[in-house]
């Protein structure tokens, strides 16, 4: 093999090798973000059920109370 094949050849190895470490980090990220999404949705359900069941109790609105300036 030629010195210029060569050379062509170690350039494109080190592009894969980049675009592979590039992938993996992207990967890493994806991750973390949907654990995150998934411990938001959690919580948002929790609050969901949480207003639904003072509702379902009959608490007082927060728009029927008026701050104490008024």
């Amino acid at each position: 093999m030629s010195e210029g094949w060569a050379t062509r050849l170690d350039a494109l190895e080190e592009k894969a090798a980049f675009a592979e470490d590039t992938l993996d980090q992207l990967n890493a990220v994806i991750i973390r973000q949907q654990a995150q999404i998934d411990r938001l949705l959690r919580e948002l359900d929790t609050l969901r059920r949480q207003v639904a069941a003072q509702g379902a109790a009959g608490a007082p609105s927060l728009r029927d109370e008026l701050p104490p300036h008024y």
